[in-house]
This record gives C-alpha cells, sequence and structure tokens, in this order.
C-alpha cells in the first residue's frame, strides 16, 4: 500500500525539466492562470505606452550592445524573445530624467537603456555586487564618465537601503526591477517601495514574470498591470502603472 503522504506526493509532483514536452535550450517550469478573476486590470496609460513601445522596438538597434559581447548568444539582438529592444523602446517613448535598475549583473540592459537616455537623464543601477566584480561584464569605466550612468551598492530590499536612496526613487520615472527572482526579494521590495511612496507614479517593469518563483508575486500586485511577455522577455516581462500602494 502507498501511504497517503507518499501518493499525494506522487500525484502533485512536477516533471523535472528533462521531462517537459519542450525542446529547447532553456526550460522551466511555469504556470497558466485565468484574468477574468484577476482584480488588476491594464490602464490606458499601460496600453497605449506597450503598443508604441513594441511598435518602436522593431526598429532600435542593439549593434553597439552586441559589439561588446565576448561570444554569443547575442540576446540584445534577439526581439521578440529577449527584452533589450524593449527596454530601450521603453526610454525612447518615456523620455524619462531619472531611470532606476535593480540587479546590474553584466550592464546588458542599463547599456541598453543608457544609449537611448534623452539628453542629461540617469540611469542608476543597483546591485550588491560593482561591475567590475562581473568576469564577463559588458560594462566599461568610460560608460559612467559623463554621469549618465552610475552604479550604486546595496540591497534595496533593505529597508534602511531604500530609505537612504528614496529622493531618487521618488524622482524615478522608469524601475526596472531585475532581482534574484528568489520569491522573496521582489515581494518585500514592493512593500519597501509602497511604504516609501512614490508620488512620481514611475512605471515598474519586472522580468522574468512567468518563472515559478515570481508567478504569485506578479498576480499578488494590485495596481494596474501589463503583461508583455510576447514582446519582451520569453520568460516574462511586465509592466505596472504604480498608482497606488500595493496591497
Amino acid at each position: 500500500m502507498i501511504g497517503p503522504l507518499r501518493a499525494w506526493r506522487r500525484r502533485n509532483a512536477r516533471p523535472s525539466p528533462r521531462q517537459l514536452p519542450v525542446d529547447a535550450r532553456h526550460v522551466e517550469h511555469s504556470a497558466i492562470a485565468s484574468l477574468d478573476d484577476e482584480r488588476a486590470r491594464p490602464s490606458d496609460r499601460l496600453l497605449d505606452l506597450a503598443l508604441r513601445a513594441a511598435s518602436r522596438a522593431r526598429t532600435v538597434s542593439m549593434g553597439e550592445v552586441v559589439a561588446r559581447m565576448k561570444q554569443p548568444p547575442y540576446y540584445p539582438d534577439v526581439w521578440p524573445g529577449e527584452h533589450y529592444k524593449l527596454l530601450a523602446a521603453l526610454v525612447l517613448e518615456c523620455r524619462p530624467r531619472t531611470v532606476i535598475e535593480i540587479g546590474t549583473a553584466t550592464g546588458l540592459s542599463a547599456l541598453a537603456m543608457q544609449q537611448h537616455l534623452p539628453r542629461g537623464a540617469r540611469l542608476y543601477t543597483f546591485d550588491i555586487r560593482e561591475w567590475s566584480t562581473f568576469a564577463d561584464t559588458c560594462l566599461k569605466r568610460e560608460d559612467f564618465a559623463d554621469g549618465s550612468l552610475a552604479q550604486i551598492i546595496g540591497d534595496v530590499s533593505d529597508a534602511a537601503v531604500l530609505r537612504s536612496h528614496g529622493e531618487l526613487f521618488r524622482a524615478a520615472e522608469l524601475i526596472f526591477v531585475d532581482g534574484p527572482k528568489d520569491g522573496r526579494f521582489e515581494r518585500i521590495l514592493l512593500q519597501r517601495l509602497a511604504d516609501l511612496g512614490l508620488a512620481g507614479q514611475p512605471i515598474l517593469i519586472f522580468d522574468d514574470i512567468r518563472v515559478w518563483n515570481m508567478l504569485a508575486i506578479w498576480r499578488e500586485i494590485g495596481m494596474p498591470k501589463l503583461d508583455l511577455t510576447s514582446f519582451g522577455h520569453w520568460s516574462g516581462t511586465g509592466l505596472v502603472d504604480w498608482i497606488a500602494p500595493a496591497r
């Protein structure tokens, strides 16, 4: 006889990625969920921005960014499927004076956005590691020379760290969230931002919203939002119109 616990585990076990019915370079678990019972619907602002940005992304060049990469896959040139052209298009459409990126890593996203910033605008990229410590970084010291790009070291899920940069976040018009997707960081960050108060009503861009650990977090966001995966990252791209605290 199979015990009740073992039987439950057998019924509810998820197959390993190798058992999934998809043959691709990178395969992960995800889920689909109904939208008729989703409490947050996209605003007109999001719908209009998404349509304009998706159209503009078709003509955005990532040649300068790709030239920094040492070897393929050349992700910035993949669109739809990767988010780099869409990020650039969002910058072009929003014309923000202040952009915040959470998660510098190798710098591809920062470079994609920086080259399309309006004159005098600044992009602040946060990470817990300095950009130069990444062996495959695409950033160079001269990228920071004119002041349009700056890195800030700190964990913005820490309340004290976020408060110390509160004015910067309150001034931001675009915030790109590309954190660890560990099922914890993004949820804490959302609450910290709500506590901080973002009077500027920025557009938040979330990466990887269809990754397993992000499914519940994305669903819980109660502000106007739009899943833009078909025109962004294959693992999920979501836009949030920050008009009220998350609940």
